[in-house]
């Protein structure tokens, strides 16, 4: 797996909206109940009772997407003695929950900081192009229907699964279809780990291409979506919708401009 870096295709506008969505999902991030201190990887059980009713509460649960109602019975953040030990106690909803909303919410949501790090890293390399193609609501239209649609088709495909879906990866999958189809050509630095990691300057439809690829076929395994796993088929999904999306975009879309400079250490040819 290659981790990009950095894309040579500079924009014409600020991206403001990028900008807003990433820091929108640190500080949601942060204010997460456990997740600042997660890095130690140390929680109590107190705490993980309250993250796991946190999560219930403004996460995205499969089952309530497709079933359009809420269980009798949710974690309620306290911390229980029971027949087997310790545990979090769960009982009625003390609160009204829309799975609707509950969508884009968990769009801010994270597992831990490599989960938060690794989707802020592909949105700020690819974000900022496919904003300054589409225009600042549209992108910010584009990006919550790609969300929607991952997490809808996620729920599907595991509709009486009750774990909490979390995460901005459906809505970024989809700024990486769109990017695919807008800017195949563009080149993107990126670090392949070989012994060391060594940096190459590859084709934009190499990198995506290649992480469509892994994700599909991860998603053909059981793909599940609580904070320790990936929903792949989410991935795959926001992508497709993604591509599609753009599509009608790309006769106007201007190619990116040739690469100049440093390659692998010495200077590029012109043409490359």
């Amino acid at each position: 797996m290659v981790i990009p870096v950095h894309d040579v295709n500079p924009v014409r506008r600020t991206p403001w909206v990028t900008y807003a969505l990433l820091a929108a999902n640190v500080v949601v991030f942060l204010l997460t109940p456990g997740m600042a201190g997660s890095l130690t990887g140390e929680s109590s059980l107190a705490q993980l009772c309250h993250l796991q009713a946190f999560l219930d509460h403004w996460a995205a649960v499969p089952r309530e997407l497709i079933h359009h109602r809420m269980p009798p019975l949710v974690p309620t953040g306290e911390v229980g003695v029971g027949p087997q030990g310790p545990g979090c106690v769960v009982g009625p909803p003390s609160y009204d929950k829309s799975p609707e909303l509950s969508v884009l919410t968990a769009m801010f949501l994270h597992g831990g900081w490599m989960h938060l790090l690794g989707n802020m890293l592909f949105l700020w390399i690819f974000g900022n192009n496919i904003e300054d193609r589409m225009g600042h609501l549209r992108f910010l239209l584009f990006y919550a229907v790609c969300g929607i649609a991952a997490a809808y088709a996620f729920a599907l495909l595991d509709a009486g699964s009750g774990a909490p879906l979390i995460g901005a990866s459906g809505a970024i999958a989809g700024v990486l279809g769109a990017y695919l189809v807008l800017y195949p050509k563009a080149r993107v630095w990126v670090l392949v780990p070989f012994l060391v990691f060594l940096p190459l300057r590859l084709p934009a439809w190499i990198v995506l291409g290649l992480w469509f690829v892994l994700q599909a076929v991860y998603s053909s395994g059981a793909g599940v979506s609580d904070a320790g796993t990936v929903a792949y088929a989410a991935h795959v999904a926001g992508f497709v919708v993604g591509l599609l999306i753009a599509l009608p975009l790309r006769p106007g879309t201007p190619p990116p401009p040739e690469p100049r400079g440093i390659l692998f250490g010495r200077r590029a040819r012109p043409g490359w």
